[in-house]
């Protein structure tokens, strides 16, 4: 699997995503059933609220490779700020809307 993670704008000043890297190296959280080898394809923000750039960003990712695009638990849990994205469906939806079929896709990452 080739997977990009696509997270909140809002904690990369100062999450660095060091437990979605282990989540996926260790295979734990949403990557706990997951029997194959797992790659970063790249990890990117939403762009911030509402998450307009979020599709943008999935369609690149996928450009590059990905199969996958896990939104980030700092998205649909609000891990570690607290508060859970309120365009976190849309948002989901938007992208899955545009790259259709085919992708995998995972609501949180630890």
């Amino acid at each position: 699997m080739k997977l990009g993670i696509i997270r909140c704008m809002q904690t990369e000043d100062y999450c660095p995503g060091t437990a979605d890297f282990k989540a996926v190296r260790e295979k734990t959280g949403a990557f706990a059933a997951v029997t194959e080898e797992i790659e970063i394809i790249g990890f990117c923000s939403c762009g911030g609220c509402p998450g307009k750039k979020a599709v943008l960003r999935a369609r690149e990712l996928v450009k590059r490779g990905a199969d996958a695009i896990a939104f980030a638990s700092c998205i649909h849990k609000g891990t570690p700020i607290g508060y859970p994205c309120p365009f976190a469906k849309r948002m989901q939806q938007l992208v899955a809307q545009d790259l259709g079929d085919g992708i995998t896709y995972f609501d949180y990452t630890h």
